[in-house]
């Protein structure tokens, strides 16, 4: 499904520097891919934040429709027709918030006795192997910290294992939310890099 772009956002760069921009990415060239995160980013979140009506849910699904476009960069074609890069960025951006909603909708169908139910009836070795895949990927991750900068990884650890807000991380880290959403999501894409080095499924 297409999405036609609605929103009034500011686009700077060139059909061109995008084309150019999006085969770099596609080569491996995180930096160009970076320029066009940081020129796109806006127009997304103002789509997200106008369907959710959440700031924060807004900021999480901008920032998994940027990762999720990264994965698949090589398949963008410029398509003038249907908005181009920021056309295909809506695009995906529905389809995830789309996705989001199935979820919301499965987790209130799902009701507690039922769960209880689940995890009464696993064996003992289930999960005693369950409670070993978790140990062996919380060290995965652990590892994978390292390769953060230290500002990267107090953001992923303050908006991700504290649970604090784009506002509060920024306030505790005394930068502005646009640093901050740019932190994390360059922390997500490294943390992913790691792991798949690692040889974990992300």
């Amino acid at each position: 499904m297409v999405v036609k772009h609605q929103a009034n956002a500011q686009i700077n760069l060139s059909v061109g520097a995008v084309t150019e921009l999006v085969a770099r990415a596609a080569a491996g060239d995180r930096d160009a891919f970076a320029v066009l995160y940081d020129d796109y980013r806006d127009a997304v979140y103002r789509y997200l934040r106008s369907r959710t009506g959440n700031r924060d849910l807004a900021e999480d699904l901008t920032s998994d429709t940027f990762e999720r476009a990264l994965r698949r960069i090589d398949t963008f074609q410029t398509r003038p027709a249907t908005g181009g890069f920021v056309g295909w960025l809506i695009t995906i951006a529905h389809n995830l918030h789309v996705d989001h909603l199935k979820l919301a909708r499965v987790k209130r169908e799902i009701s507690s006795p039922e769960i209880l139910s689940l995890v009464k009836d696993e064996s003992a070795e289930t999960y005693g192997l369950r409670k070993l895949e978790i140990a062996d990927a919380a060290r995965s991750v652990a590892k994978a910290m390292k390769s953060l900068t230290p500002a990267q990884a107090q953001c992923v650890r303050l908006r991700y294992l504290d649970g604090l807000s784009v506002d509060e991380t920024a306030a505790r880290m005394g930068k502005q939310r646009g640093a901050v959403k740019t932190l994390a999501y360059r922390a997500k894409c490294s943390l992913e890099q790691a792991l798949v080095a690692e040889g974990v499924a992300v």
